[in-house]
């Protein structure tokens, strides 16, 4: 049995927005396809009729200064993102993350588009964005396409956060709209990132637990910071909480331990049979929060 129908490559957004509009069944957008053709294999996904594939179009496929911020385009694979000057000097947690999905293979074909649409709540590169503050752009079917000159897709731009709506479900319209990529602020001076993990032995490429920490010192105070966390929600989560303690605080081992128990007061470890349990969890989350902030801060300055 066929996992599609038919396969398209369009060279630009609205060629894209064009197949998915006029697909005859069921359309989805593809790029390195490492989850959706498992899923698709497996029956974990319903049928699809038409497969986009979205790593020809000129904006999903760069990684480039923009101003004041840094874009990577949701089909640039995780592998380029690990090796790229801009991405590890303004986002170096997002490259530490990235480099820890799975293994080389996947790697080259992966993309961080994929990684955010898949919608986990404690996946690498999702943890990592919302720790850098991360914006997502959208295009979606222009309503004036049947006029001329307004074959033009639409963009907006979101806050990272707002693409999910709980595990696995993500917020875009299926069949109208096609992640873009992702705005990220550049680092300024005394500001960087850390991503850490642990995972299962043996090669089980799945996070127990991770964390991302982005922030900025003035001089031996913590003038601001953000705290990822999973899995500790439905959705991608911050720690709000311990943000708001370490805020104007110096970093000292009394903040650092009341940060962790703020973190372990707000979070909501769950039990996975492939994974730990909630018990577990609780447990090793200190070492490595505080290994995650440390090196963050001695980043920083």
């Amino acid at each position: 049995m066929n996992l599609w129908q038919e396969f398209i490559r369009p060279a630009t957004l609205s060629q894209a927005l064009k197949a998915f509009a006029e697909s005859r069944g069921p359309a989805l957008p593809i790029a390195g396809g490492t989850d959706l053709m498992l899923d698709l294999a497996q029956g974990r996904h319903s049928p699809v009729h038409t497969l986009v594939d979205v790593t020809s179009i000129a904006e999903m496929i760069v990684l480039e200064l923009r101003g004041d911020e840094l874009f990577v385009g949701a089909s640039v694979p995780v592998s380029r993102i690990v090796s790229d000057r801009l991405a590890a000097t303004h986002a170096q947690a997002l490259t530490e993350a990235c480099e820890l999905i799975a293994g080389p293979q996947v790697r080259n074909v992966a993309t961080l588009g994929g990684n955010a649409a898949h919608a986990l709540p404690a996946a690498d590169g999702t943890i990592a964005l919302l720790a850098l503050n991360a914006e997502a752009e959208i295009a979606g079917i222009n309503a004036q396409a049947a006029v001329p000159g307004g074959d033009s897709p639409v963009i907006r731009r979101i806050p990272f956060n707002e693409l999910f709506l709980g595990p696995g479900k993500s917020s875009l319209k299926h069949g109208e709209e096609l992640l873009v990529g992702f705005y990220l602020p550049l680092t300024r001076h005394q500001q960087a990132s850390c991503f850490k993990r642990i995972m299962r032995p043996q090669g089980v490429a799945l996070p127990i637990i991770n964390i991302a920490i982005w922030l900025e010192r003035a001089d031996d105070i913590v003038k601001q910071i953000r705290i990822a966390v999973g899995p500790g929600a439905p959705t991608p989560w911050r720690a709000i909480e311990a943000e708001k303690f370490i805020l104007g605080k110096p970093m000292n081992d009394e903040t650092v331990n009341a940060a962790l128990e703020a973190v372990l007061a707000q979070i909501g470890f769950r039990s996975s049979p492939r994974r730990a349990s909630a018990d577990y969890r609780r447990h090793i989350v200190d070492g490595l929060f505080k290994d995650t902030l440390q090196a963050a801060w001695q980043r920083a300055k």
